[in-house]
């Protein structure tokens, strides 16, 4: 029986594992770095434990020193989150062999999935269509040159243990092959330590839309229906939203049946990822299996009215599935629209470029309909250490266009104060015509890129109101040590100094 749970990830979805095992009554052990000590994840675990230093390598990646905190702390069981080690086979392997159960699939699914090449022969055996290209790993620039020059250009060098976009290069012609060929065999060798390449056709201008799948120990699969996540730069996504314009309820039906069977021929347990390319046409082919919770998972979540981490720890508990409908391999269909915007500590006026800082305000947005998973708060730091994803922000509507709407509110509302973020650009993507009739494809931002980013950022008024407020505010406090001054206005009775600033700025009567 599990009863505690230790976490082995950091921010938001740290915080949204916690939140989860609290809501089934079961109790979560945070793990920290020396960077970490003040996150918000540290203090909604029951207990927290320190595993290292900064680097990731040091302490979220060290498997020993996990697995030590789980069994020092009394758990039953891990959950990877994502990113990380979520899927690392070796990890899954050493808390089985610990004695403790693993929140996630089968080592060996984890691990046939993780090997581009033999999930493209595992998928290809249960008649999932994939991508033309090859299912065995290049031996050199020169078999590269002859598989490209066979599938046609332009074609994509891939990492077999790839992910993230690492270790991919387009090559359009057959001049760049050499060079792209080294580029990607480096580049992966230094991401996943596995420097092997295999090659495939490039797909023009399709859409990349993936469908969720969850399996029991009970042998139920259910596929919860599709995410539109064209819209990314580097191959890392940006905006996702389900369901997708591009999709028919037919359609749904066929790629849920095809994303079940891909998950029963390894025998996938939990929640995992199919991921597809749609051509325009209608049709689809399986681009690779996420054999983890998603950072978008969220808006499925809204549009089905399913909790997935809490079913990721029901199940990994043995016990069923409470997803209803769906049929033996079906697929549901969504309620509503929703949309989720990745808030990075990026800058996007300058390439997306990771920016660092302290957060100094932050203000979330609210109403009905709007979801916050974040991992920072006021006073955190935010360094090179990890990636630079701060939040996501979710909203549902009982249309797209509605929760467009809403998802545009939001965004006005929010404030971070401190360092560059993602914010400004994600406004300007919902106020886009061909974002808001749904003409995405994964060129999306290389062709409105230019008119998204062609001029410098302005902050909304209210934000830049805020900035003043704060810094000032800051000040006031320093010089002051939270002493109350009295002020004549007119008035009887005393303001602090923060209602006088707020006066000042006209944020108050």
């Amino acid at each position: 029986m599990i009863k505690r749970v230790l976490v082995a990830n950091r921010g938001e979805i740290a915080l949204r594992i916690i939140r989860a095992c609290h809501e089934e009554g079961l109790e979560a052990v945070a793990v920290y770095s020396e960077a970490d000590r003040l996150a918000p994840h540290v203090r909604a675990a029951e207990t927290a434990v320190l595993v290292g230093p900064p680097p990731a390598a040091e302490s979220y990646l060290d498997i020993s020193k996990l697995i030590a905190a789980a069994k020092a702390t009394g758990c039953q069981a891990i959950h990877p989150g994502y990113g990380f080690l979520s899927e690392r086979a070796a990890f899954a392997q050493a808390v089985g062999g610990a004695g403790l159960v693993f929140v996630g699939p089968p080592a060996s699914a984890i691990k046939t999935m993780g090997d581009k090449t033999e999930a493209r022969r595992r998928m290809k055996a249960a008649g999932v269509p994939i991508v033309p290209g090859i299912t065995t790993p290049l031996r050199d620039a020169a078999e590269a040159q002859r598989e490209a020059a066979r599938l046609g250009y332009p074609v994509l060098l891939k990492a077999i243990a790839g992910g993230g976009g690492k270790g991919m290069r387009l090559v359009e012609a057959a001049g760049e092959i050499e060079s792209g060929f080294q580029a990607a065999q480096s580049e992966a060798q230094k991401a996943f330590g596995d420097g092997r390449l295999y090659v495939e056709k490039y797909a023009v201008r399709p859409r990349h839309v993936e469908i969720q799948v969850l399996a029991d120990t009970h042998g139920r699969v259910v596929a919860l229906g599709e995410r539109e996540c064209s819209i990314q730069r580097r191959h890392q996504k940006l905006v996702e939203e389900a369901p997708s314009t591009a999709v028919t309820p037919a359609l749904r039906r066929r790629m849920g049946e095809v994303a079940t069977a891909a998950a029963g021929a390894v025998g996938y347990v939990g929640a995992g990822t199919i991921e597809f390319l749609l051509a325009p046409t209608g049709e689809f082919h399986f681009l690779e299996m996420n054999t983890r919770i998603q950072v978008e998972h969220p808006v499925t979540e809204l549009v089905y009215g399913v909790d997935l981490v809490r079913e990721q720890l029901r199940i990994a508990a043995g016990e069923p599935m409470r997803v209803r409908g769906g049929g033996g391999g079906g697929t549901l269909e969504p309620r509503g629209h929703a949309i989720e915007c990745r808030i990075t500590a990026e800058d996007p006026w300058n390439d997306f470029l990771p920016a660092t800082g302290v957060v100094q305000y932050l203000r979330v947005p609210g109403g009905p309909g709007v979801r916050w998973d974040g991992g920072v708060e006021a006073g955190n730091e935010v360094t090179l250490f990890y990636d630079p994803l701060l939040a996501k922000l979710i909203v549902w509507g009982e249309t797209r266009e509605a929760a467009i709407r809403r998802m545009r509110q939001a965004l006005r509302e929010l404030v971070i104060v401190g360092l560059p973020t993602s914010q400004a650009f994600h406004l300007r993507v919902m106020d886009d015509a061909d974002f808001r009739r749904g003409a995405l494809d994964i060129t999306y931002l290389e062709r409105v890129g230019p008119r998204l980013l062609g001029a410098e950022a302005a902050p909304p008024p209210a934000v830049m109101r805020a900035v003043a407020v704060t810094a000032a505010l800051l000040a006031d406090d320093r010089r002051s040590a939270g002493r109350v001054r009295p002020v004549e206005d007119g008035r009887a009775g005393v303001l602090s100094p923060w209602e006088q600033m707020a006066r000042r700025e006209g944020l108050r009567e």
